[in-house]
């Protein structure tokens, strides 16, 4: 890391032993990780907008007498995100290496932040009648489209069904560019370095979006909430009555709902 040594201003010499920099970081207790993953998001202006999805990690790969001498059979560890839909900043997390269901999950890492919360989408994965109700207490509009049971149940996901909603890919974003960036997979053996190596990425994360996007205007800040493509083509079909007299006519037509619909 030459380039590192340099913008710090240290020499290769000055650095400590690598054993030494391990016991460090395992004095380092998770919260402390989880409050520096809670100030780094603060550098965003939340929108109270949120959304929480799941990925897996991999562990990395070890050789096999490794994997004998440490009954090393879990392969992946499962990752809850909590993003904000607007700036894409990640203000919470849970690692877990067990297979508790999504709904379980959601609640824990919603709890920790509803009180600045509006909204919270998610898809069908945690469509549980208790995560409805506490949300609703805490004053959080659940964005969360039920399970086809009855038909009243289409009534309600036609309700939930919106822009709002559709944000809910954003997490995906996000993880799409933290694995991209900083890998698919966890270099630490134990699990409690590797439950703070994913946190850190995630803080990595919030650090490298406020470093390159300082002045980005936020979709929060405008009168109109931010609509994707696919979004604006909704609308466009919505206000479109008529059949269309030409091709010209249509596209003139398309191109100002996707501008400024």
């Amino acid at each position: 890391m030459p380039h590192i040594l340099a913008e710090i201003g240290l020499e290769e010499d000055d650095l400590p032993d690598h054993s030494t920099l391990i016991k460090a970081f395992d004095r380092l207790h998770m919260k402390l990780w989880r409050v520096q993953l809670r100030r780094e998001s603060e550098l965003h202006d939340l929108s109270g907008h949120a959304a929480i999805d799941a990925t897996f990690f991999d562990r990395e790969n070890a050789s096999k007498h490794y994997y004998r001498r440490t009954n090393y059979r879990v392969q992946t560890l499962k990752a809850t995100a909590h993003v904000d839909t607007q700036t894409h900043a990640v203000f919470e997390v849970h690692c877990t290496n067990e297979k508790t269901h999504d709904t379980q999950l959601g609640w824990q890492v919603a709890c920790r932040n509803a009180g600045d919360l509006h909204s919270l989408a998610a898809d069908k994965g945690y469509d549980w009648m208790q995560l409805h109700e506490k949300l609703r207490e805490e004053g959080v509009r659940p964005l969360i489209k039920h399970r086809i049971f009855w038909s009243i149940d289409h009534v309600h996901n036609a309700r939930v069904d919106g822009p709002r909603y559709r944000q809910k890919s954003m997490c995906e974003t996000v993880f799409s560019s933290i694995k991209r960036t900083h890998g698919v997979a966890v270099r630490a053996r134990t699990w409690y370095r590797e439950f703070c190596e994913l946190v850190l990425k995630c803080v990595v994360h919030n650090i490298k979006r406020t470093a390159t996007y300082p002045n980005q205007p936020l979709y929060g800040d405008s009168p109109e909430p931010f609509q994707t493509v696919l979004m604006r083509i909704d609308c466009f079909h919505s206000f479109w009555w008529g059949s269309p007299l030409s091709i010209r006519r249509w596209l003139s037509r398309f191109v100002y709902h996707h501008n400024f619909g």
